[in-house]
């Protein structure tokens, strides 16, 4: 290993914090939206830029990055009242809340419940055959050191759900060609009644995390837990099957959504082990607009 600089972010100075997951290939500034909706909710957001990734240095970078740097913040600005994650972020945000940080609200967005969904769009992308996809998965666990089963038990938050007082909000777009919704729908089901799934349509991978309608149910988790969410008007229950609609049009663009309850299942909490520790920078990248940054060392591994 060797140390590398990243690039953490500061809005805002609300006496609840919100800690925001970028996914892969992405950055902090993408969550803009978001982050003006709730410092304008009185939160103080805290996100960071991977390695490798947005102002951060490094050409390499795993899971275990999310998961230091979270454990990191958390010392410096926890405990988080909410924790949201995007893509391969929201994969990240459902790892910790499960171990090392808790937190009482997780937001997954365009997300999925483990790794495996995550390597199968990656496989699919590159258009590798079936040899080359089992020789991908078995370099993965090499990366992380561990076998199948404790990789599941890690980061697969489907099998291994978010502790029982942790609410959960699914958000994904029926039409998200990046990563399909079945493996969000997984996690969804796994939460029970302390899980809500908001559907979009024609938003795609990225234009979900910006969309009003992932705003307006972000925020009203973020201050009213799942009642609020459920006074959106966008609420039925799996039994039933009934739905009701609710369009916005407050906006740019608007988007359909339904919000579901599912039936619910055991929870259990598998530990996720640090591999390595942070320690403060004095480097200082260009931070954008209206952010304070600051600087850590985060590990990298070598491909």
């Amino acid at each position: 290993m060797r140390g590398i600089d990243v690039t953490t972010y500061e809005w805002g100075a609300g006496p609840r914090t919100a800690l925001l997951l970028h996914g892969w290939r992405g950055r902090a500034s993408q969550f803009a939206p978001l982050v003006r909706e709730l410092v304008a909710e009185r939160f103080r957001v805290v996100s960071f830029d991977a390695p490798a990734h947005g102002s951060s240095r490094g050409r390499h970078t795993d899971i275990r990055d999310w998961v230091d740097a979270t454990e990191q913040l958390q010392a410096a600005y926890g405990p988080f009242a909410l924790i949201v994650g995007h893509s391969f972020g929201a994969l990240a945000a459902t790892t910790v809340a499960r171990s090392t940080v808790g937190t009482p609200a997780v937001v997954a967005i365009a997300g999925a419940a483990g790794p495996d969904a995550f390597l199968a769009e990656f496989a699919h992308e590159l258009r590798l055959d079936a040899a080359t996809r089992t020789r991908l998965a078995e370099r993965f666990r090499q990366r992380l050191g561990a076998d199948q089963a404790t990789v599941t038990a890690r980061y697969d938050a489907a099998r291994h759900p978010l502790p029982d007082v942790t609410s959960l909000l699914v958000v994904h777009d029926r039409d998200d060609r990046r990563m399909p919704d079945a493996d969000s729908l997984r996690l969804h089901e796994a939460h029970g009644d302390r899980s809500r799934l908001l559907r979009t349509d024609d938003l795609g991978h990225t234009r979900a995390l910006s969309a009003d309608i992932t705003l307006d149910a972000v925020v009203a988790l973020a201050v009213g837990g799942l009642v609020a969410v459920d006074a959106l008007g966008t609420a039925s229950t799996a039994s039933t099957g009934r739905h009701r609609e609710a369009r916005r049009t407050s906006g740019t663009r608007a988007a359909a959504a339904t919000t579901t309850a599912a039936t619910s299942t055991a929870a259990t909490n598998p530990p996720v082990t640090s591999t390595a520790a942070m320690v403060p920078n004095t480097a200082m990248p260009s931070p954008p607009p209206s952010a304070n940054p600051t600087s850590w060392i985060a590990p990298t591994w070598p491909a």
